[in-house]
């Protein structure tokens, strides 16, 4: 069964399922904001054709907006059955291939559970055993939150001085980072410092957010009443949605419920930029980070495997 570059009259649809309007409605209106946003390209769309010409298997190399370089594999489509996990194998081998070829040191994706739009991504089990099978390791088991602007905003932390990134510069947001990495619950920073160490995983993790949109005054941390750095607040929009983005607390302050404060704090400022919805994941293991979403009003509305390969 070939693997090709998906024609110019297959996109966005690429592989359409029979009497599910809604879902090929909404993959195609994904695929589009994608391509306008220059999240993936034309030539990082892949499909496997049967004997007969049909689509059958799909995938499309993504990447953070105007990027060069793909960060991870999004609508993976292929036949579930057991006869069809040898396409959807060759599928992502001819997709790490071309992602290696562009410049990626690494390659992801992610499974939600219960599926919904824009993915629509059935069969999780089978996703998750194709992936495995491709040389993709869990990563980490996530819970994804959300809430909308509307409901009362929690009020700020009175114990906590908040000082923006245009005040402070780069230097403590990297020196809280290192300090509190190495004992957070989330799992991919565990691997990420396993790799590279503290200091080098710290500065890792802020640029990737730095390739988020962002106002630089978002950016804060927050110090204790002592004028001990106590936590960092990185709120963000990525191409899809409002996001807490990313929370710290230096390992000296937890158990004061800071990343509560943090999450308020987030919560405010991008409803005040205007975001209808803010979205915000954590580790399935990172109970204070949960209970942080939590008590902020958010909603646990679905669970996310996130898988990795290193190229």
């Amino acid at each position: 069964m070939p693997i090709r570059i998906a024609h110019p009259g297959e996109l966005p649809a690429l592989v359409e399922h029979i009497g599910r309007p809604e879902r090929n409605a909404g993959t195609a209106a994904y695929l589009t904001d994608l391509l306008e946003k220059k999240c993936t390209r034309p030539e990082w769309c892949l499909v496997a054709e049967d004997a007969d010409g049909r689509l059958t298997a799909a995938t499309a190399l993504w990447t953070m907006p105007g990027n060069d370089v793909p960060m991870a594999l999004v609508l993976l489509e292929a036949p579930w059955d057991e006869p069809g996990l040898s396409t959807g194998r060759a599928l992502l081998d001819e997709a790490v291939a071309l992602g290696r070829s562009l410049g990626a040191t690494e390659l992801g994706h992610v499974v939600d559970s219960p599926a919904q739009a824009p993915q629509f991504q059935t069969e999780p089990e089978r996703r998750a055993e194709l992936l495995r099978l491709a040389g993709f390791d869990l990563a980490r088991d996530g819970r994804r939150f959300r809430r909308g602007a509307e409901g009362e905003l929690s009020a700020y932390d009175a114990r906590l001085t908040w000082r923006a990134l245009p005040d402070v510069g780069r230097e403590p947001f990297l020196a809280l980072l290192a300090e509190a990495l190495p004992s957070s619950a989330d799992s991919h920073f565990s691997a990420l410092i396993a790799r590279e160490g503290a200091r080098a995983a710290a500065e890792s993790v802020f640029e990737d957010m730095e390739g988020f949109a962002y106002e630089p005054h978002w950016w804060e941390i927050g110090y204790a009443p002592d004028g001990t750095p106590a936590a960092l607040s990185l709120p963000a929009r990525n191409p899809g949605a409002a996001v807490i983005g990313l929370v710290a607390v230096a390992p000296a302050c937890r158990g004061n419920g800071y990343a509560t404060a943090v999450v308020a704090r987030g919560t405010r400022l991008l409803t005040e930029a205007g975001a209808e919805e803010i979205r915000g994941d954590c580790d399935a293991a990172n109970t204070a980070m949960i209970k942080a979403f939590e008590r902020a009003g958010y909603e646990n509305f679905a669970d996310r495997q996130e898988f990795a390969r290193r190229l």
